[in-house]
């Protein structure tokens, strides 16, 4: 292990040569004193595709072994039973119930479609003692448990190759039976599963799914478990381990999904391991940012991790739990599904910013891959062409239902659409647009082009909603355009103007500039932005959905007098309804609300609330206050990612924005913090930002221009001086800010002349 930590140290300082030190630092990693005695508390690791929670349990070191697509995808909801016009029929008719029926039970009564979770692979502790150590090096993604007797544990999942690695070592020679692994498998057949009591909304038990009992094979030195599933699906499991001696074991695991399970042969353990960690050289090797605040940057630096551990090329999207699917025998909370209202657009929010673009991808690429789908569905309930998006979806792009407000909302796929504009934009990948972004774009504005009508020369939408305003009532649908779907609609037809202008196409920008001009302002009284017109939002409520023109689309921007007026009034509004109803997700996406409104003190605090009350001890966003209530009436403890990666966000908010039209540099740096550093975080236009402060003062900006051309940029000081510069140049504009021209690849560092 010393040789492998030394090729770990070279290949990050090389890797890492124009900082001045490596991050993460060891201060990140997760470090107790023992195995937690809870899924949701344990150590986690992953690549995207395979996943494993590392706790104890009923004295078992226990590996709760999962994968991104195990699923059951029965078909619940039918569509061919009712659509969106007969559902606003029904709305103005005032008669819900059929809706209800139709829309929401089958989601709320049968367990499938579901997110399944795998086995677990177990050691007896009895021989081994006491734990001393538990740690997660986020450096490599190895997790290491020391024991008292001195017995060494390690375990890690591959960062591109779908298997996972344990060893034990300094097994003592008073065992007096070899340690030897065992597969727990789950209660997937008739009978009833041992449900947990946990308090994390889980679902039934995973027997009410009913497959066919499956079949454990185990030999002198491996498990095999085979698990049919629905219809002639399955799923397998495979173990297989060796000695060293009596003193070294070490052994992989993997999951397969209808295909046999298959290993790598013995004797690459060495090479896997080093380039496994080189891959997490070049993840980290991406950004980093140092500050102030112990706490906020740990935690950053977990979000960043999980960010690296659930994303990867070829794997699903992010679900609610990714690759952590809850452990204790029943269906995970909300079935673990792929939630487009929020929770998917949410968990990829940091990866722009934070140069994590082939992270971004991957959900972009499910997407894309359930386009088809989305086609149909689009045709099917709007009974228009042109593409829309399930609120709550399963892995191959079928619409689950529930809560049809925002499970079949109208508006999702132009949430979805702007990943595509984000891509683009942050990358200006002119192959990506051509290919992915503009006809994804396109196709989203013409479904809404369609579902919309226009009466007296303004646009409207047949029924609207807000996100989770009004929960699953009638009242939750309006008959005006809600300010959350306004927003989206506004964003989606000037994404694809301004994509169309990027094609060569002006025939195309026209026409969707012609839509933008048809849409209604903003419905807005002295509370801000309303829900919509005569609907003010009154109590404290969990989605910021009213807000989405702040953030994340930006459409209004503190810089604009007009704009920050409706700003401030909003927020204000926001902090006089309080929290008591928001979950922990509402606090790490209110950072980033607070900093675009430049109100920096606010958004920490928004960040230290969320990290000191609404993560379990291993980071994991448990949505309810873990400190019995001292914010949020929300006391439960689902797990769920999105409010995690909305905290990375949050963070990176604080120290680069890319406005509308233009990038702001130290936008909203709180008062507090007198020393702060990052490196490499990306901006719109495919700009790499570095800058540093000193003793409460700017010392100096780096601009790298990936691929070259202009853009104007927001700096912290009144004049600047150009320290050095090659193929770059900054011109001063009326406004206050600087015009940056610069060729590919060009590079500028700037401070303050005053």
């Amino acid at each position: 292990m010393v040789v492998i930590k030394r090729l770990f140290t070279c290949l990050f300082c090389a890797l890492l040569v124009s900082f001045a030190c490596a991050q993460p630092a060891g201060k990140h990693n997760l470090l107790f004193t023992q195995l937690a005695s809870r899924w949701d508390e344990a150590i986690p690791l992953g690549n995207g595709m395979l996943g494993a929670l590392v706790w104890q349990k009923n004295n078992q070191l226990r590996l709760s072994l999962d994968r991104a697509d195990l699923w059951d995808e029965r078909k619940a909801l039918d569509l061919s039973k009712f659509n969106f016009k007969w559902v606003e029929q029904q709305v103005l008719k005032k008669d819900y119930k059929p809706v209800q029926q139709l829309g929401d039970h089958p989601y709320d009564n049968l367990p499938y479609p579901t997110k399944l979770p795998a086995a677990a692979l177990q050691f007896n502790l009895d021989e081994l003692g006491p734990v001393v150590s538990n740690k997660l090096d986020i450096t490599t993604a190895i997790n290491t448990v020391t024991f008292r007797s001195g017995v060494i544990f390690r375990s890690y999942i591959h960062a591109t190759s779908p298997t996972g690695y344990f060893e034990f070592e300094n097994l003592p020679a008073s065992i007096t039976h070899p340690l030897i692994p065992d597969l727990e498998i789950h209660n997937y057949n008739s009978g009833r599963s041992a449900v947990e009591n946990d308090n994390s909304h889980a679902g039934e038990g995973l027997e009410k799914l009913g497959y066919a009992r499956g079949t454990v094979s185990t030999q002198r030195n491996s498990i095999h478990y085979h698990q049919p599933t629905y219809q002639d699906h399955y799923f397998e499991v495979l173990v297989r381990w060796k000695y060293n001696g009596r003193s070294r074991m070490s052994g992989t695991w993997t999951i397969t999904n209808d295909q046999p399970a298959v290993l790598p042969e013995p004797g690459t353990a060495k090479a896997n391991r080093d380039s496994h960690i080189l891959w997490w050289a070049r993840f980290w090797n991406q950004s980093m940012v140092q500050l102030p605040d112990a706490a906020v940057e740990k935690q950053y630096y977990l979000e960043l991790y999980k960010l690296g551990a659930t994303s990867r090329k070829g794997a699903p999207a992010i679900t609610l739990q990714a690759i952590w699917t809850a452990d204790n025998g029943s269906l995970p909370p909300w079935k673990g599904d792929f939630h487009n209202d929020l929770n998917t657009q949410l968990s990829y929010w940091p990866a722009y910013t934070g140069n994590h673009l082939t992270e971004a991808a991957t959900f972009t690429d499910w997407l894309w891959k359930i386009r088809a789908k989305s086609l149909h569905y689009t045709r099917q309930y709007f009974g228009v062409s042109g593409l829309n998006v399930p609120g709550v979806v399963t892995l191959n792009g079928d619409p689950m239902g529930g809560w049809i407000q925002y499970s079949l909302s109208p508006t999702v796929g132009a949430w979805c659409a702007q990943h595509f504009y984000w891509q683009w934009k942050y990358s200006m990948d002119s192959l990506f647009l051509k290919t992915r972004a503009y006809p994804y774009i396109h196709d989203a504005a013409v479904y809404l082009e369609q579902i919309t009508r226009l009466q007296n020369g303004i646009r409207k939408l047949p029924l609207s909603s807000s996100p989770e305003y009004h929960d699953n009532a009638i009242n939750a649908w309006f008959l005006n355009w809600t300010n959350y779907d306004l927003s989206l609609a506004k964003f989606l037809f000037a994404a694809a103007a301004e994509a169309a202008t990027a094609m060569n196409q002006p025939a195309e920008a026209g026409r969707w500039q012609k839509r933008l001009s048809e849409l209604p302002g903003y419905d807005v009284n002295e509370t801000g932005l309303t829900v919509a017109p005569g609907e003010n939002m009154g109590s404290s409520h969990r989605h910021h959905s009213p807000y989405m023109a702040i953030y994340p689309l930006a459409l209004l921007d503190a810089d604009r007098a007009a704009d920050r007026i409706i700003i401030e009034k909003s927020l204000k509004n926001i902090e006089a309804n309080g929290t008591r109803a928001w979950c922990g997700y509402s606090f790490s996406w209110m950072a980033s609300l607070y900093a675009r409104a430049e109100k920096a003190d606010s958004a920490l605090q928004q960040l230290q609330i969320f990290a000191s009350n609404f993560c379990s001890p291993n980071s994991f966003h448990l949505n309810g206050d873990q400190k019995g209530g001292q914010y949020s009436g929300f006391t439960y403890r689902p797990f769920t990612l999105e409010g995690n990666f909305a905290f990375a966000q949050g963070v990176q908010e604080l120290l680069l924005q890319s406005r509308q039209g233009y990038i702001a540099v130290f936008p909203s740096v709180p008062s507090g913090w007198k020393k702060v550093r990052f490196a490499n975080l990306r901006a719109a236009g495919a700009f790499l930002v570095s800058g540093s402060i000193e003793n409460g003062a700017v010392k100096e900006i780096r601009i790298v221009a990936e691929k070259g051309g202009q853009a104007p940029f927001k700096l912290p000081f009144k004049k600047s001086v150009v320290l050095s510069a090659q193929n770059a140049r900054l011109t001063r504009l009326e406004n206050g800010q600087v015009l940056l021209n610069a060729g590919p690849g060009g590079r500028i560092v700037i401070k303050s002349g005053e």
